[in-house]
Parts: C-alpha cells; sequence; structure tokens
C-alpha cells in the first residue's frame, strides 16, 4: 500500500495555536498517517515542527500556501523553511486563476519560484478544484486552466473534484502522470467532501491509477470534516487500510 498523509486542515477545528498544531500531530500519527501536509504553521519556527516531526516519525510531504508566498520578495524565506523540513513538494491551495491576467500572473509567480526551486531539488505545485478544468472565462486559449499551469508547474491532483468536474480519474491521473507530484485522496457526495468510502468517488480506481503511475504517498483530506477532523480522518483511513492494506 502506498504510503498515507493527511492534509491538516481536515483537523483544523482543533487547531489555534503552535502548541494545538504540535498536539495534532500526535493526533494524526496516532491515526496512522505517516505524512503531513501542512495548512499554515501558526507561527512556529521550522525548527520546533521538524523537531516534532522527527520524534513522531513523520514524513512532511507538502503544504498549502498564498501565490504571494512565492513571489520574488518571498520566495528564499519560503524555500529555507520547508527545507528546514525536508519538504521536498511546495505548493498552493488554490489561486486566483478565473481570468486570463490573475492566471498569467498565477503562472508567472509559481512558474518562477518553481524554475529556481528545482534547482534545489523541490517542486513546486498547484492544487486544484473543479474550475481549473476549463478555460479562464475571458481567455482566447482553449487551454484549461490545469493544462497551462503544467506548462510550468507540478499538480496535485485533488481526485473529489476532479470528479466532481466529470473527469474520469483513472484516465486523467495516467494522462498527466508526468507532472503530478501528489494526489488528494477525497470522497464526496453532491459536491460536498466526506470521509473515504463514505461517498460516490471511485476510490479504488484511484488508487489503482496512483499506484500505477508510482506515487508515493496518497494525501487524505476532507474539506468538512464530520464530526470533527481527527474522528473524520481515523473513519478515512480504517477505510484504506482495510480495503487496500
Amino acid at each position: 500500500m502506498m504510503k498515507l498523509a493527511i492534509q491538516l486542515y481536515s483537523v483544523r477545528d482543533g487547531i489555534h495555536n503552535g502548541d494545538d498544531l504540535l498536539k495534532a500531530l500526535e493526533n494524526v500519527k496516532n491515526a496512522g498517517y505517516e505524512g503531513v501536509e501542512f495548512a499554515g504553521t501558526q507561527g512556529l519556527p521550522a525548527e520546533t515542527i521538524k523537531a516534532k516531526l522527527d520524534e513522531l516519525g513523520l514524513v512532511c510531504v507538502g503544504t498549502h500556501l498564498g501565490v504571494e508566498d512565492f513571489n520574488s520578495e518571498n520566495r528564499d524565506k519560503t524555500l529555507a523553511y520547508y527545507k528546514t523540513l525536508d519538504c521536498k513538494c511546495i505548493g498552493v491551495g488554490g489561486g486566483p486563476t478565473d481570468t486570463e491576467a490573475n492566471l498569467c500572473h498565477v503562472i508567472d509567480v509559481l512558474g518562477s519560484a518553481n524554475d529556481a526551486f528545482e534547482k534545489e531539488g523541490v517542486k513546486v505545485y498547484f492544487h486544484n478544484h473543479t474550475g481549473e478544468f476549463q478555460p479562464p472565462k475571458d481567455s482566447e486559449n482553449s487551454k484549461t486552466i490545469l493544462e497551462r499551469l503544467a506548462e510550468r508547474v507540478w499538480l496535485e491532483i485533488d481526485t473529489y473534484w476532479s470528479f466532481h468536474a466529470g473527469v474520469d480519474n483513472k484516465t486523467f491521473l495516467r494522462e498527466k502522470k508526468d507532472r503530478i507530484c501528489l494526489i488528494h485522496l477525497k470522497d464526496g457526495v453532491n459536491g460536498r467532501p466526506c470521509a473515504i468510502g463514505e461517498g460516490e468517488n471511485d476510490i479504488a480506481a484511484i488508487m489503482d491509477a496512483a499506484e500505477a503511475i508510482g506515487m508515493e504517498w496518497v494525501i487524505v483530506e476532507n474539506d468538512d470534516p464530520v464530526p470533527d477532523g481527527i474522528s473524520d480522518v481515523t473513519r478515512s483511513i480504517a477505510y484504506l487500510k482495510k480495503n487496500f492494506g
């Protein structure tokens, strides 16, 4: 079975300060996850987080930052922080790509950062929602937003938002394998995320495709955990280990 990580946004209900974040790392490790993708670090020094990760045997597989964290003024600081965590993929959870001008800006900022970061062994990635599977609304370019992003940066495919956009994940993941660095494993019903195995998505097909394209990690995420984050992600990993362990 591929290694399982958790996007910490899934347990955000229990994270309000630095101490909470360190406790959340303990909780997801106890639930069975081997890696984490950060969604903010609560102002903690990278050295403090790295020490906790090492103590628990967790790996930082990614992070969701803002586009501004990759501009020319901030990108050196961003790279230094996450290299301290031994993070090989650093990305954004989304960005303003709905218009041609906005998309060009995001591509320029992230693409320039990726050019610089790859020299340091680090990939810059973009995480999709549903809208990126079409062109910008005012664009004369027929390529989708994701296709154009993939020309300059890496992709983290959120497999529920792709499913919700009408994409066949099994085919899509194979077709884009050379530009995918991470996969979000997500389930849902009628556009609302839920725990893995409790929704409509074809989890088995995603797991098969992820393995076929050589993914080392899949990252579980739930935007709307019920009744709380840690309970929800614990159900998700139990389902995965039962069916794919």
